[in-house]
């Protein structure tokens, strides 16, 4: 019994684990985009804007070409990390309004 080389799995996990973390990194940036421009917004119509935007390749300068698939929980677990980071912070009136 002969068992294939470690490298071949750990080169496939680090490009899983990159290609991850480029579609976190865009639509972080693509959530910031749309708060910058609007101030404040309802998080679901924060959702709504970035899943229609990555839908229509439309996420920003240089990375026009790039369209992929994202759903809500991915937008929000990216929201949930901005809000931790202290790039977005919720009204205390209403905590359902993201602000930049």
């Amino acid at each position: 019994l002969r068992l294939l080389p470690r490298q071949r799995y750990l080169r496939a996990e680090r490009a899983e684990v990159s290609a991850l973390e480029r579609k976190r990194n865009v639509l972080c940036c693509l959530i910031t985009r749309i708060l910058k421009v609007e101030k404040q917004l309802h998080i679901d119509n924060l959702v709504f804007r970035v899943i229609d935007a990555c839908q229509k390749g439309e996420s920003g300068p240089g990375l026009q070409f790039l369209s992929f698939c994202c759903h809500s929980v991915d937008v929000l677990s990216c929201v949930l990390h901005l809000l931790n980071q202290g790039y977005l912070r919720r009204q205390e009136e209403r905590p359902h309004v993201l602000e930049y």
